[in-house]
């Protein structure tokens, strides 16, 4: 198959997936499709909403629409790196071997990841980077694909342990869900109190998914996009020369060059699914919040006068 074609039929299924995934989540368009987004890049992303918003049923639904394995950790602060990636037991044959965790599955949903202490946070690292996890010095490969899809609940602070920095990086994007308009509402309300069921059809599979990852891989890009997406991310920085007043006042830390790559990377994949072959600047900047919003951070300057990561990643676009 061309790569031409094989654009224009993922064009097509991903208009069947998100009608698919319509039959489950009432609205939540922007969440699906960076979700989804960052599938086909092969990165992990970050659900960023108060309780109540649908985020672990959005990622089981986008999960079994793909036709991959889910699996859902609950993050407690007693939770133990063991728990997650598995661990050695004595077996009946009174020889050790490898019980393995939820951690071996494609989707994996880290749900309210900043409720337990960093040494178990930590334990997803090896794993959302080398797609691997060491275990009493074995080396154990994870099935492809494999995503991260972390949540977080913006409201409670207490008793809570923030995600560092360098792990946040690590996130391809931070997917801000907000409350669901009136019409949404009623519509979620109508199907989730009434016995009707809906059934989800696997429009997808994980050769496919791989498949997906390495032709938006391949997709070409022009340098004058990249240099944009770069002189984007290079502008978040505080004590670079390019940086704009409005960063200098506001912002203590800027993107790196993760940032970038993730950038490029997400544009790609806009494009492709919009049918286009190759992306351009207006790729780029559909996929920006989300990509750098976690990445920046804000002074307290910005706190007190109530300016916001999308109002300081708007005003540098």
């Amino acid at each position: 198959m061309s790569d031409v074609k094989a654009v224009n039929d993922l064009v097509d299924k991903y208009n069947r997936l998100k009608r698919e995934i319509g039959k489950v989540i009432i609205g939540q368009e922007e969440a699906v499709n960076y979700t989804l987004l960052s599938i086909f890049c092969g990165g992990h992303s970050l659900l960023i909403g108060v309780p109540g918003l649908a985020k672990t049923l959005l990622v089981n639904t986008i999960a079994s629409s793909l036709g991959l394995d889910f699996k859902r950790i609950q993050f407690t602060p007693d939770l133990m790196p063991s728990d997650i990636l598995g661990s050695e037991i004595l077996d009946e044959k009174r020889q050790f071997s490898f019980l393995k965790g939820p951690i071996f599955s494609n989707i994996v949903l880290a749900d309210e990841i900043n409720r337990t202490p960093p040494k178990t946070q930590a334990a997803l690292l090896e794993a959302m980077q080398e797609r691997s996890v060491t275990v009493s010095g074995n080396v154990y490969r994870l099935n492809l694909p494999f995503f991260v899809l972390a949540t977080q609940n913006p409201i409670e602070q207490e008793g809570t342990y923030p995600l560092p920095e360098a792990q946040l990086d690590r996130f391809m994007f931070s997917i801000a869900l907000d409350y669901p308009s009136f019409a949404e509402e009623v519509q979620v309300v109508k199907n989730t109190t009434s016995a009707h069921h809906q059934e989800l059809n696997a429009l997808f599979n994980a050769d496919e998914i791989i498949a997906i990852q390495k032709l938006v891989r391949k997709i070409p890009v022009a340098d004058n996009v990249i240099e944009y997406a770069v002189n984007l991310v290079g502008k978040t920085r505080p004590k670079s020369d390019v940086a704009p007043e409005i960063v200098k006042s506001f912002l203590d830390w800027g993107a790196g060059p993760r940032a970038s790559q993730n950038l490029i990377l997400a544009a790609k994949a806009h494009a492709i699914v919009n049918g286009k072959y190759s992306p351009d600047i207006e790729d780029v900047k559909a996929v920006s919040i989300p990509i750098l919003s976690h990445r920046i951070v804000k002074n307290y300057k910005a706190e007190a006068e109530g300016v916001t990561v999308e109002d300081i990643i708007k005003a540098l676009q």
